[in-house]
């Protein structure tokens, strides 16, 4: 079993800055791909980015360049930088965790997913 528990999520003004961290229990096995995912009120749930324990780096191409992925993985610790905040990245942020699934296209293939945190960019 895999729990997931988010952290850092808050309000910010438009172009501001949150880091999100994701902290891992568990069996790390079966968390070899992390990503994150996110729900905006009314709308699907959204893959972001999602990182291997290799490395590799998967981002939805349309926010590459604001938002960051990286890993600890001595501490099993997941992080997304998100930079330029604009109010449309408003949602509830998910750390995920999959054996097998490493993308952004199908966040539902993620086996495990965390409670979420929420962030709120407003002016």
């Amino acid at each position: 079993q895999v729990q997931l528990q988010e952290s850092g999520g808050g309000s910010v003004q438009p172009g501001g800055s949150l880091r999100l961290s994701c902290t891992v229990v568990g069996n790390t096995y079966r968390s070899k791909c992390m990503g994150w995912i996110r729900q905006a009120p009314g709308k699907e749930r959204e893959g972001i980015a999602s990182i291997g324990r290799t490395g590799n780096i998967h981002y939805k191409d349309y926010l590459k360049g604001r938002f960051t992925i990286s890993q600890d993985n001595a501490k099993n610790t997941l992080y997304l930088e998100m930079n330029s905040l604009k109010p449309e990245d408003t949602a509830m942020y998910y750390c995920a965790a999959d054996r097998g699934y490493c993308g952004v296209d199908y966040p539902s293939l993620f086996t495990y997913v965390g409670q979420g945190t929420q962030v709120t960019v407003s002016s």
